[in-house]
């Protein structure tokens, strides 16, 4: 019963962390447009809270965020800066830039399914 509460209450704290970390970097793509084109696809924190993976999907694929990536560690410190001025947390995570490849698999996967649907072969 306990491992559940604690379960949930992580998932909890996760789905705070993607709100917010999504709110942060909407405003930083409104203001820089070398991000443009990257979103917040999820985000995991370790059993320790130490650590918070940002899971990011790309509209022109895993090459464009490994080019991308350089700014977003540039906005490394701002964004743990802002997440400790919001979150109710006595501590801030370090923060890691990932590229979600399970997401990309998924959408490519609905491309194809999609473009089955138009040539009325589905």
């Amino acid at each position: 019963m306990a491992n559940r509460v604690r379960e949930i209450k992580h998932a909890q704290r996760e789905s705070v962390f993607l709100r917010e970390i999504s709110n942060l970097f909407l405003r930083i793509t409104l203001d820089d447009d070398r991000l443009q084109g990257l979103q917040v696809s999820r985000v995991r924190l370790s059993p320790d809270r130490g650590i918070c993976t940002i899971f990011f999907s790309s509209d022109q694929g895993k090459k464009d965020f490994e080019e991308k990536r350089p700014i977003l560690v540039l906005y490394k410190a701002s964004l743990r800066n802002s997440l400790a001025k919001v979150l109710p947390t006595r501590r801030v995570p370090e923060l890691r830039f990932v590229y979600d490849e399970p997401f990309e698999k998924h959408r490519r996967v609905d491309d194809l399914i999609q473009s089955l649907k138009d040539k009325g072969e589905l």
